[in-house]
């Protein structure tokens, strides 16, 4: 593996607590994989920020026009400027279907920044070929995370 990339993290929801290192050595293991993920995410620094329902659903109407709360949305970079895009995390999105349990609500928040990071490198998820191709990869990359010991620590504090 090479130099992990830069990763800036941004906690925006008032009880999350991250594993800012755990969370880090999953992004390099991702990284490190991904010719298996159409390449990966592209190079250069990820942002990725954990919010509430109601700051997410307000990005979500701000740039996509619909203020709908979510999951996750991703904001492509510009490579050529050393950033490789943002991801956002809804928490509460997280916390609602998997209640607080620590180990289930690190699973789904994981598999939000997996399926942001899978934007990243490509995947989409609109038509429904593009939905069981981005199914398939989140399962792939999260079995790598596991087999890495390398899933990401959260809890609401």
């Amino acid at each position: 593996m090479g130099a992990p990339r830069p990763l800036e993290i941004a906690i925006r929801h008032p009880r999350l607590k991250v594993d800012r290192g755990s969370l880090s050595a999953a992004v390099a293991v991702l990284d490190a994989h991904a010719r298996r993920f159409r390449g990966g995410c592209p190079p250069g620094a990820l942002s990725v920020a954990f919010l509430t329902d109601a700051a997410l659903a307000r990005l979500h109407g701000q740039f996509l026009g619909d203020a709908s709360a979510t999951d996750v949305i991703t904001f492509p970079g510009y490579p050529a400027l050393g950033s490789a895009g943002e991801v956002c995390v809804s928490v509460d999105a997280a916390r609602r279907r998997t209640g607080a349990a620590a180990a289930r609500l690190s699973r789904e928040v994981t598999l939000y920044v997996v399926h942001g990071w899978l934007h990243l490198a490509g995947y989409g998820d609109k038509a429904p070929a593009e939905r069981r191709a981005m199914r398939l990869a989140e399962a792939r990359a999260m079995r790598l995370l596991a087999a890495h010991a390398a899933r990401p620590r959260f809890k609401l504090a």
